[in-house]
């Protein structure tokens, strides 16, 4: 016999985990993520294909300002651009004003990457939002930039 958990808490204060946010937003997480790994190209996790797509559209800059533009800590950045390094996707050079730090950008070989990312990307959350309807995708998006 399977018992109804939520039912225990009773009252209208119950804690029901199928309507919390955080449960919600980890159930779409891994969906998402399942899609990501589905239509990804070059073994790309999603944090080292939002770098990818930065530094596609902005150019050469600093491991430190990929971070910032990507949203990662400095710790978290410094996996990612280690990783993408190793695949052969970017290149480090010595930055001619500051010989402290070291500028980034993708290699010659993937220079023109830009467009494929985007393509990509624009596959994955077409297929991750397929289930709203237009207007629910740009409610849902909007609603999204505003808890971020």
């Amino acid at each position: 016999m399977e018992r109804n958990l939520d039912a225990d808490a009773g009252g209208e204060d119950r804690y029901v985990l199928d309507q919390q946010v955080g449960y919600l937003l980890r159930l779409a997480t891994q969906r998402h993520t399942t899609i990501f790994q589905h239509n990804t190209i070059l073994d790309l996790t999603p944090t080292q294909f939002s770098a990818m797509v930065r530094l596609a559209a902005i150019g050469e800059c600093s491991q430190n300002e990929l971070g910032r533009r990507t949203a990662m800590d400095v710790a978290t950045i410094k996996g990612v651009v280690d990783r993408l390094r190793s695949k052969g996707l970017v290149t480090l050079a010595p930055d001619p004003n500051d010989k402290r730090r070291s500028l980034i950008s993708i290699s010659d070989d993937y220079k023109a990457i830009g467009p494929d990312l985007h393509a990509i990307g624009r596959a994955i959350t077409q297929e991750t939002l397929a289930p709203l309807s237009e207007e629910e995708k740009s409610t849902f998006v909007q609603l999204l930039k505003k808890i971020s």
